[in-house]
């Protein structure tokens, strides 16, 4: 026998996978991955087939329990799942429906007795879910009669057992759990339940979903129901906040993609409003959440923006050689969820995030460019409102990027930022793992870091008095400071806006830190250490990440000095300075309150303050970003009221700090 070498290509090396393998080997084909996502997507296309029985008239609820064990389990009230013999395919339903990918009930769209608009389409759905599961149970109730299956690893355990049914309403309970052999993780959590429900209950009016959650406590049942759909969803989404009212529409269409293909049926309905407070686009297909959008969404896009577009024009509302609005000026203000069904759908893929439909696209595009010109001659109060607010979202997303384009102008750039800021001062080298940059206070504070640091490695920016409160302030009023600018420029790694509003203006790059540490150093006296709270409070504000990621420190400078003949000792707290006072009993001294920063000698500032041996670095850390949050908000932000309360309650604990005679 000849041993083959390992490199062999040749006509035995090609090979196929057969039954359950297909699935189990290539979940990610199937599902779209092998992970939790691909796991999740198994649960809804079992789902899938419950709401397609449920839309075409066939029970009124579906209930779903999710199990500790990672099982999970799917009841509905409609029909049953016929498993019995079929005499056209000479072979049991059960196996078709269960063992065989591409067979199931929805392909012949012209059958009276096939799913009008369905959610599952391929027939793989079911089948590929028992492929992937470690068991199923099956329960069949129809025609009088229970039907059981079980399923282990993809095959099928003892066949279709029959019996009388002792349950007057027909249906189908299938429990299963995913495989770990198959899924890198089976953890499905309850929140997934609840959004996937939810999301159901929005685009299938009056459909009851009860989601039964199994805890250490027993089951926690929680119930998703939406009486008039998508209507109902737009006005809890709104609220308060709505400028208009909630309109909503409907149509049925019939069309092609193509003229060589056939014609198909498209049902569309589209609820919205527009709001100053909250926006909110969603796009629903066969009752499948559209995640990545397609048709639907080109759609919207291109109806809302040309009949905005044209109502500006014909009312005069655009400035003189003022530039069209985008969607993202509508989509800020806009609250829209559209709900389309289709006897024909083309998806993106298997897992239903897109679709890819022409004639979806055409036909809700007429649609809505029709229902929204009637809309605005029929309403023009709110139609005047809605133009408004499209206009305001425009000029200042204009105003922003203009913002934006400036300061990334002012504040990036390879020239020397030397000669850019003035009263820099660099240092030498250019290895970024050792440089270190000081933020002092004051100009007299910057000769006696200058005399005394390490010109290799440390550089020195001053900041001249209190700066601007960026708790408080508005972006465009940050950017025209000074102080604030000359600070950015020298980090080197632009500003992270975190605002919906203003998202244009963010052009954060960690990679740009010119910086190893940035060290915060102002006096011990309330003066500095409101300086360094605004320091600290400008880059919480404008590059959190420095914080969050372990860059920013502050120096502590000493507030006593005490001398003896043999040595000099620095305390930095009061409980310090009684201690070394202990320690120094029988031995004369002198104890001084400690200077100034500027009121330094070089080689006192060297020492306390600068060198990596002697110097005391407080790194700041994110350890509770929200209690930092909270707090800057309240001492620095617009609570005054909240502030008073805190003063009220704790100022006596820092009165001992405060600079009064």
């Amino acid at each position: 026998m000849v041993k083959k070498s390992k490199n062999t290509y040749d006509n035995d090396s090609i090979s196929s996978l057969k039954g359950a393998d297909r699935v189990r080997k290539r979940p990610g084909v199937i599902f779209g991955s092998d992970g939790l996502e691909g796991c999740e997507h198994s649960v809804f296309e079992i789902l899938s087939n419950s709401i397609d029985e449920a839309r075409e008239g066939f029970g009124h609820k579906i209930v779903i329990t999710r199990y500790q064990d990672h099982s999970v389990e799917v009841e509905d009230f409609g029909r049953g799942i016929p498993v019995d013999y079929n005499n056209n395919e000479q072979r049991y339903n059960w196996e078709l429906v269960f063992c065989e990918l591409y067979a199931g009930g929805k392909y012949n769209t012209n059958s009276a007795e096939s799913y009008e608009f369905s959610l599952g389409l391929n027939g793989l759905g079911l089948c590929a879910t028992q492929y992937s599961s470690e068991y199923m149970q099956v329960e069949i109730h129809r025609d009088g009669l229970c039907y059981e299956l079980e399923f282990e690893h993809g095959e099928n355990v003892g066949g279709l057992k029959k019996s009388e049914s002792s349950r007057k309403q027909s249906g189908t309970r299938i429990r299963w759990k995913p495989d770990i052999q198959v899924f890198t993780d089976i953890d499905i959590p309850a929140d997934y339940y609840r959004d996937i429900l939810k999301r159901q209950a929005i685009v299938n009016n009056g459909l009851l979903f009860v989601f039964r959650n199994q805890t250490d406590k027993g089951f926690e049942t929680e119930e998703f129901l939406y009486e008039n759909g998508i209507e109902d969803y737009v006005k809890e989404i709104a609220g308060d906040t709505a400028l208009t009212s909630v309109q909503y529409w409907s149509t049925e269409r019939v069309g092609r993609d193509r003229p060589d293909k056939p014609e198909y049926k498209v049902k569309l309905s589209v609820a919205l409003t527009f709001s100053n407070r909250v926006k909110c686009t969603e796009y629903y297909h066969n009752s499948s959440w559209l995640e990545h959008g397609g048709s639907p969404e080109r759609a919207a896009k291109q109806a809302t923006v040309s009949q905005i577009d044209a109502y500006l024009k014909q009312n005069g509302k655009y400035l003189k050689n003022e530039s069209k609005i985008s969607f993202s000026d509508v989509e800020d203000c806009l609250v829209l969820i559209s709900s389309s069904f289709s006897t024909q759908t083309s998806y993106e893929n298997q897992t239903k995030k897109s679709i890819t439909n022409k004639f979806i696209y055409e036909a809700m595009t007429d649609f809505l460019k029709h229902q929204l010109e009637i809309y605005f001659i029929e309403n023009p109060m709110e139609a005047g409102k809605i133009a408004e607010q499209v206009l305001i979202n425009k000029r200042s997303r204009e105003k922003a990027e203009k913002t934006r384009l400036n300061l990334k102008k002012t504040l990036s750039g390879n020239m020397d930022i030397a000669n850019r800021v003035q009263k820099f001062v660099d240092c030498r080298s250019k290895d970024i793992s050792i440089r270190e940059l000081y933020i002092v206070e004051g100009d007299s504070a910057l000769g006696a870091c200058k005399l005394g640091r390490d010109a290799n490695f440390q550089a020195i920016i001053p900041v001249r008095g209190k700066i601007l409160n960026c708790l408080k302030a508005d972006y465009d009023k940050i950017f025209k400071n000074d102080i604030i600018s000359d600070i950015v420029k020298v980090l080197g790694c632009g500003v992270e806006v975190k605002s919906k509003a203003n998202k244009d203006l963010s052009m954060f790059d960690l990679n740009g830190l010119r910086w190893n540490k940035v060290v915060i150093c102002t006096d011990a006296d309330v003066d500095g250490f409101q300086i360094r709270t605004l320091i600290l409070t400008m880059i919480y504000r404008l590059m959190p990440t420095l914080i969050e990621e372990g860059y920013v420190y502050i120096a502590q400078s000493p507030l006593f000095e005490i001398n003896t003949k043999q040595k000099t000792y620095f305390a930095y707290s009061e409980s310090e300075k009684t201690k070394i006072l202990s320690e120094l009993k029988g031995q004369k001294f002198t104890l001084q309150r400690s200077k100034g920063l500027g009121e330094n000698e070089p080689d006192m500032m060297w020492l306390t303050t600068m060198c990596p041996d002697t110097r005391r670095l407080i790194k700041v850390t994110p350890t509770d970003a929200q209690a930092t949050s909270e707090m800057f908000d309240l001492m620095l932000g617009d609570n005054l009221q909240g502030r008073k309360d805190y003063i009220a309650e704790f100022g006596a604990d820092y009165i001992d700090q405060a600079d009064v005679s």
